[in-house]
């Protein structure tokens, strides 16, 4: 059947968290030594990690982590602990979160506007479904790329986390699309995967550094038939 929408995960689909947003955070651990690149790269890892569990955590802190995208201040519980396992000195811990926070600290794919300006000017609905308790719309619109967008189902404003198919159907009922006529991309086969319960086609992405992946998006959509460019 003709795809007439696709959906797109966002933290490793078409934006990631990378290393570049810590240049000017100057981190170092509890001793005050600065941090190398490579827990950077882990902090990174942990703060965007799509499925499992990365910390053990206290029966308040585990209620936190599962319901981490429902809520904002369970969001922030849930992260600051993780941040502060992973080393990082409380002191600093807050200033990491608040750069995840920032939609423009996060860095675009590099096929990630041809792909959504193609789609929406070929007739292509288009939708983002993403597992997260902020508000992603600015790291977008800042960039032009709101007008590509046709609805955003974030988990904290559906009340529901992918692989639950309920975040799927919000996004179809509001594009107006049956699961039969939509692709899903993402990053995560457990968690983006899950709209194959609906009927959805789905295409996994390899969350790879934006530098490392220059076309990932162009290839999923034209394995599905869309797009020519």
């Amino acid at each position: 059947m003709a795809i007439d929408a696709v959906l797109f995960d966002f933290s490793g689909t078409v934006f990631r968290f990378e290393e570049a947003a810590f240049h000017d955070a100057q981190l170092t651990d509890g001793d005050g030594r600065p941090l190398d690149t490579h827990e950077i790269a882990e902090i990174m890892r942990r703060l965007t990690a799509p499925v499992g569990q990365i910390v053990r955590f206290d029966t308040e802190g585990q209620y936190a982590w599962e319901n981490r995208d429902l809520d904002p201040a369970l969001h922030r519980r849930a992260y600051l602990e993780v941040l502060e396992q992973t080393g990082v000195p409380s002191a600093q811990a807050l200033q990491v979160y608040e750069l995840l926070l920032d939609p423009d600290g996060w860095t675009p794919y590099p096929d990630t506007g041809e792909v959504l300006r193609a789609l929406h000017e070929s007739g292509v609905r288009v939708g983002i479904v993403s597992n997260i308790a902020f508000d992603i719309r600015p790291a977008f619109a800042d960039r032009g790329w709101h007008r590509y967008i046709d609805d955003f189902a974030l988990s904290f404003e559906v009340g529901a986390i992918k692989p639950d198919t309920r975040i799927f159907k919000s996004a179809l009922d509001n594009l107006g699309v049956t699961p039969g006529n939509a692709l899903m991309v993402g990053d995560s086969d457990e968690a983006d995967g899950g709209a194959r319960a609906l009927g959805c086609a789905f295409a996994l992405v390899d969350p790879l550094a934006t530098v490392d992946r220059p076309s990932g998006l162009l290839e999923a959509v034209r394995t599905h038939g869309l797009l020519t460019i």
